[in-house]
């Protein structure tokens, strides 16, 4: 069991969303997302962002965000395609998936490799569907 001490935390000038907390030599992030409704308003005012999808090729043939600056690398292989993201890595990445799972391994990997502004689409490609365009399927 770690202990940590949330006092000094909340204290102290690091304890923003994208600082790491460091505890018994243990890396814990807070993962930042983003709901559905934030990332139409961002859409709809055309705010500069990139959408990376994460899930396979034939997930987003199937139910896709049509948005001009997105990109897909599946999960499996982001570790190995990271470099194609290196021009983005100042700019705001909105991670998605199905669910919002696999984005959030994404997102873990991208603020590894030091990547800060990194939002995870909260109930993924299903919830944006079910909220937003009810013409793509849920599944």
């Amino acid at each position: 069991m770690i202990n940590l001490d949330w006092t000094a935390m909340v204290d102290s000038k690091k304890s923003n969303t994208n600082e790491f907390l460091t505890q018994n030599s243990t890396i814990f992030r807070i993962m930042d997302e983003i709901t559905v409704q934030s990332l139409k308003e961002k859409i709809d005012n055309q705010k500069g962002f990139l959408l990376l999808d994460v899930r396979e090729p034939f997930e987003q043939y199937q139910s896709k965000i049509d948005v001009e600056n997105s990109v897909l690398i599946p999960v499996g292989e982001l570790a190995d395609r990271i470099d194609e993201l290196e021009d983005h890595k100042d700019n705001e990445i909105i991670c998605l998936c199905r669910s919002g799972g696999r984005s959030a391994q994404a997102c873990e990997l991208l603020q590894e490799e030091g990547f800060e502004n990194v939002k995870n689409l909260k109930g993924g490609i299903n919830k944006w569907a079910r909220e937003i365009d009810d013409s793509l399927p849920v599944y």
